[in-house]
């Protein structure tokens, strides 16, 4: 019996030892400087604020490699969101809102507060280089097919 306990005393004994090193091991993120991150996302044609939208943060690595996980906030009536504990180094930021051009930047992160303000283009129209350019609003409409009138008529 006594033998048992103490093989269990031991046991308790080793696995606190062990805990105890793997978080002495870790970094300690207390230590590590964070920032407080501020948004103010606002439409670029007249500088309304865009509430609702979304703004998603990741992280980047030494090579520039967004890594996994994110965190998004949603933007409040006045086109501002923030978030305290930011870690400093690279930040990619997007921004999402309906009826407006997703944003995108990279950001080094390095002081204590970081104020960003995004301004919100509309979708512009899209080009092809596969021909579908984008027409000349005083050049005729392009025919593919001969009007209807000309289908019927067999030449003389």
């Amino acid at each position: 019996m006594v033998s048992m306990n103490r093989r269990i005393l031991i046991a308790g004994v080793i696995a606190a030892l062990a805990l105890t090193g793997s978080v002495l091991a870790q970094k300690d993120s207390d230590d590590e400087p964070t920032a407080l991150m501020t948004f103010l996302v606002v439409k670029e044609d007249n500088g309304k604020p865009v509430r609702n939208a979304a703004v998603i943060m990741h992280a980047v690595n030494p090579k520039g490699k967004q890594e996994r996980g994110d965190l998004e906030l949603k933007t409040n009536s006045d086109g501002k969101a923030d978030f305290d504990g930011i870690p400093y180094g690279k930040l990619r930021v997007q921004v999402l809102a309906s009826g407006f051009q997703t944003y995108g930047e990279d950001f080094d992160i390095n002081q204590h507060q970081v104020n960003v303000t995004i301004k919100l283009k509309r979708p512009q129209g899209q080009f092809s280089v596969y021909g579908d350019q984008p027409k000349d609003s005083n050049s005729p409409p392009k025919q593919d097919a001969p009007p209807p009138d000309q289908k019927t008529q067999k030449p003389n």
